[in-house]
């Protein structure tokens, strides 16, 4: 009797191990199989994918790996066989390794849509409106001069502001140098050709930043500051740091020192307020210009953004890190150092400049 009672034991610990041992490789495969179906990239890089005739969507998988656009074979091979897929079409597509194997099989399904008169335009995170004209200018039939005339147009700007519920009086401040600096955000976009109208360019990109911005309007709208003071906390994060990871202590830095009725003492501040640009202008005296950007000058905030902030760096700003740190260094290379205190700040400069490594003088 107890030999039969030990055997059942025995027989239903194995049992247990197995029905255990299973349930973990199940979910170990599931949790593989959602990994390997999101896309190979954060970061915005299109591809152009040419579909032959006679391919199928199977027969597809080894070019889209080799092209960088699916992390698994596998699992973009199962995720065919569990979801219904519509017809493939020949042609030529604008893909993106920002995209998930269900967002590139849309388009694959959508059919081609290249347009050989098509232009794309990147502007990039941290991008200030004189560069954007450039890239205009560069890339479609308008100079820069008709694009800051559309820029600067007040009954333009106001029609604008009653658009697009982030948009607010602020941006007309008599400090401001462009009004929607800040505003155009940084992405790759697509337009019918090189004749497309600056109005056009100007809205896809608000178009664009009120997509972005929707996750957060509630918090946005819930903040002691306003969105416009949020937008130029985060455009002084991306134009400060280079590294995402980074954003959320900075935003902790600026948003301490604001309690604190510190200045904000932001070199990428001081830049762009003596119309300059990091990394490529002497830093001189910039310092000490008295501006409305300033903020080694001014207390507070600048009057308004001082480049084109990408999603990361406004969500930082919404949900910075909890640190005691009280200032941080940026280097030429934008690698980003924190500190407590004033010494240990200091400390960190004295060895960046004694490597050569350091904006200033």
């Amino acid at each position: 009797m107890k030999r039969r009672i030990r055997y059942k034991r025995v027989v239903l610990a194995v049992i247990g191990l197995f029905l255990f041992l299973a349930i973990c490789f199940v979910f170990g495969f599931v949790l593989f199989y959602k990994s390997n179906l999101k896309s190979v990239s954060k970061q915005s890089e299109e591809v152009s994918f040419k579909v032959e005739k006679g391919s199928t969507y199977m027969s597809l998988s080894s070019s889209l790996k080799e092209a960088n656009l699916i992390q698994s074979e596998f699992a973009y091979k199962l995720y065919l066989k569990m979801n219904k897929v519509g017809n493939l079409q020949a042609g030529t597509y604008v893909l993106n390794k920002n995209m998930s194997v269900a967002e590139i099989l849309k388009i694959l399904e959508s059919g081609s849509r290249e347009n050989p008169d098509a232009i794309r335009i990147t502007f990039p995170e941290g991008l200030i409106v004189s560069k954007v004209a450039k890239l205009i200018a560069q890339n479609t039939n308008h100079t820069e001069e008709e694009f800051y005339q559309v820029i600067i147009n007040k009954t333009y700007l106001k029609e604008l502001i009653s658009k697009y519920w982030f948009l607010t009086d602020a941006i007309l401040n008599n400090g401001i140098y462009y009004a929607l600096e800040g505003y155009l955000y940084p992405n790759t976009y697509e337009f019918a050709n090189k004749d497309v109208k600056i109005e056009t360019i100007v809205e896809s990109m608000l178009d664009s930043m009120e997509k972005n911005l929707e996750p957060y309007k509630e918090a946005m709208e819930k903040s002691v500051y306003s969105i416009h003071e949020i937008i130029t906390l985060a455009s002084m994060i991306q134009s400060e740091g280079n590294n995402v990871e980074d954003f959320k202590k900075m935003a902790s830095v600026f948003l301490t020192r604001l309690d604190k009725k510190m200045k904000l003492q932001s070199c990428a501040s001081a830049y762009y307020g003596a119309k300059k640009v990091m990394g490529m202008d002497a830093f001189g005296d910039s310092y000490l210009k008295s501006n409305s950007y300033n903020t080694y000058v001014i207390a507070g905030l600048p009057v308004g953004p001082i480049s084109s902030p990408g999603r990361d760096a406004i969500k930082a700003v919404l949900e910075p890190a909890d640190s005691s740190y009280l200032y941080f260094a940026s280097d030429k290379n934008r690698k980003v150092y924190f500190s407590e205190t004033y010494q240990e700040h200091q400390k960190i400069i004295n060895q960046l400049k004694s490597a050569g490594n350091w904006y200033g003088s």
